[in-house]
């Protein structure tokens, strides 16, 4: 999402500007940045100066200079003495343009097509930096670093390389503090948020204020992690793990400074809120990195029916077949997508009226803006709405039509670019303060490289159990004993599930295949791509990734599940047969 929308809002602004000399303040008025980080910076900068702390922070996006620019001028304002750098780099637009035009294909990491074959044309194209550049500044000086696009962990790479002193072939130290930046990186999800035993938290009036998590990371690369004082939440085995499995696309984990090896990883309590992280092996990075490629794709908009009582099913059926004949086979051509979804079931008795409600979402795309416009007489909204007045029992309307409005969306094609193709380079701005001189630095790639295939290890389990194993069973919902957190990388859904106990970690393995999975989804959630699954013992994990579940990913997705995270919720809700004695020994609530 962040990739998209100030990707291309830099590639617009720069088109408004063309040609003009723009203020410093016009400049930021049109910035693309996480703005919010300024809000979080402001009332902070006076203890950073205090205290000597150090910040790293990919908050720059697409105008990563002038972010540290606006911060160079808050410390001057101030008064206060804190040396400001940012990382060049991670902007691959030129380079991306570049060799499309020498022929490469750029193929997507999701579904393989190229950008050809993809069909929407490139407006702009970032890529993932390690985090050697942040280390660098950081050895020159610099009490804030200002990044792009680094990948989530590098920050946390960057300032535990710094820190240790660690070199750039050190591979097992950087893969523990890569697998420990990306925990890191999920901020409040690892201190107890979106994790799968959340009912405990909340009878324990410990879901307010969760805190956020913080991690001392030794010379090996380990970790204890733990939390903030005086706040809610938790810091388990369990919350650990769960934001462990959601991001991971298989055993090995990719970035420019290191290959992490995580199917040994293990996670233990070793106190109240501490929980070490080891076990992580390193290996060199591969020579590319994973490159987001955005393309402006079309038109989109939706609007809502509401729905409720007896006969949904059929209530449902009568409004889209009268939506279809009032668009007509010549109107229908237009979109590339239409979609009309039952999001929801009227049951019987319902408590009130609001939960027997069932939204009726009517979903279209089209590259034909005209077709989506609100006002258009014979557009898809103006088309659609004739038939309300002839519509089912019961059937109601938003009181607020402005998604039926098109707005534009956009297309993600992560692919791979040569790491050689994107120069890095850490600039320390000049300080006025002191008199101190700014200075570029070249930052040199990886020492070694490692070629790994594109297709990540999968397996079934080794010596499965028969099922009967554990003895007598209850037809429950796999959740009541099982844990576990999906996402989404692009439109692959990551869904890892674990257990606790070693028994149970035996019948997981042995119950869940790859041919399981399939049948939990069920016939319209399977969509018949690859899945690929393997295994982290130390951990009683079992991890699938679901190749191009995501309809396109976040920009484009048509479902409501657009970054992957209610996918393991949903399976977690099916039920299988599970050994009564698990149930009577404690559910995971």
């Amino acid at each position: 999402m962040t990739m998209t929308v100030q990707g291309s809002g830099k590639v617009n602004a720069l088109k408004a500007a063309a040609g003009k000399i723009l203020t410093f303040e016009e400049k930021v008025a049109n910035a693309q940045y996480a703005e919010s980080f300024l809000w979080c910076l402001e009332p902070a900068l006076d203890d950073i100066a205090r205290r000597g702390i150090k910040l790293a922070v990919n908050a720059g996006a697409s105008d990563t200079e002038l972010l540290a620019q606006v911060v160079q001028r808050m410390v001057r304002e101030r008064g206060l003495s804190l040396r400001i750098a940012w990382v060049e780099g991670d902007d691959a637009t030129g380079a991306v343009k570049a060799l499309i035009e020498e022929g490469e294909e750029f193929r997507s990491l999701m579904h393989g097509r190229s950008v050809d074959e993809w069909g929407v044309e490139p407006v702009c194209a970032q890529c993932y930096l390690g985090g050697m550049g942040i280390a660098r500044a950081l050895e020159e000086g610099a009490g804030i670093v200002i990044c792009g696009r680094v990948s989530d962990a590098s920050p946390i790479i960057g300032a535990a390389a710094w820190w240790h002193g660690w070199k750039a072939d050190q591979f097992d130290e950087l893969a523990g503090s890569l697998i420990i930046g990306h925990l890191l990186e999920c901020a409040s999800y690892v201190s107890g948020g979106y994790c799968s035993d959340f009912i405990k938290l909340l009878k324990q009036g410990k879901h307010i204020n969760v805190g956020f998590p913080i991690c001392a990371i030794d010379h090996k690369g380990e970790g204890v992690m733990y939390k903030e004082k005086n706040t809610g939440g938790q810091m388990t085995v369990s919350s650990v793990t769960s934001q462990l499995l959601y991001e991971i696309q298989g055993p090995q984990y990719y970035n420019c400074d290191v290959t992490a090896q995580i199917e040994n990883i293990r996670i233990e309590q070793v106190g109240e809120d501490r929980v070490k992280v080891s076990g992580v092996r390193g290996l060199p990075p591969p020579p590319t990195t994973k490159v987001g490629i955005t393309g402006l794709a079309g038109w989109q908009a939706e609007y809502h029916v509401y729905l409720v009582g007896l006969n949904i099913e059929e209530k449902c059926r009568w409004t889209e077949e009268q939506i279809r004949y009032e668009l007509g086979p010549e109107l229908l051509e237009k979109f590339t997508t239409l979609k009309f979804m039952q999001n929801g079931s009227s049951p019987l008795d319902a408590r009130n009226q609001d939960v027997a409600t069932v939204d009726f979402r009517i979903f279209a795309q089209s590259r034909d803006r005209d077709l989506l416009r609100i006002h258009n007489p014979q557009g898809f909204f103006r088309k659609s709405m004739v038939t309300f007045l002839m519509s089912c029992p019961g059937a109601s309307l938003s009181n607020d039509m402005r998604q039926a409005e098109g707005k534009p969306y956009f297309e993600y094609h992560p692919a791979l670019l040569p790491q050689s193709a994107i120069p890095q380079r850490v600039h320390i701005l000049s300080d006025d303060q002191t008199g101190r001189d700014g200075k570029t630095i070249d930052i040199p790639l990886a020492p070694e490289f490692r070629t790994y295939d594109r297709q990540q290890p999968s397996y079934e389990t080794r010596n499965p159990l028969p099922l009967d194993s554990w003895g007598e069973t209850v037809r429950a919902p796999l959740g009541l004993i099982v844990l576990g957190r999906s996402g989404d990388k692009c439109s692959d859904c990551n869904v890892g599930f674990f257990v606790k106990h070693n028994d149970e970690w035996d019948w997981l393995r042995s119950l869940l295949t790859v041919r399981k999975i399939r049948e939990l989804l069920g016939p319209e959630e399977d969509k018949g791509k690859p899945i690929d699954r393997f295994e982290m013992p130390n951990i009683k994990a079992v991890h699938f990734l679901l190749h191009d579940h995501l309809d396109r990913g976040y920009d484009a997705c048509s479902t409501y599940d657009t970054l992957g995270k209610n996918c393991l919720e949903y399976l977690r809700a099916k039920t299988v047969d599970v050994p009564r004695r698990f149930i009577e020994r404690g559910t995971v609530y």
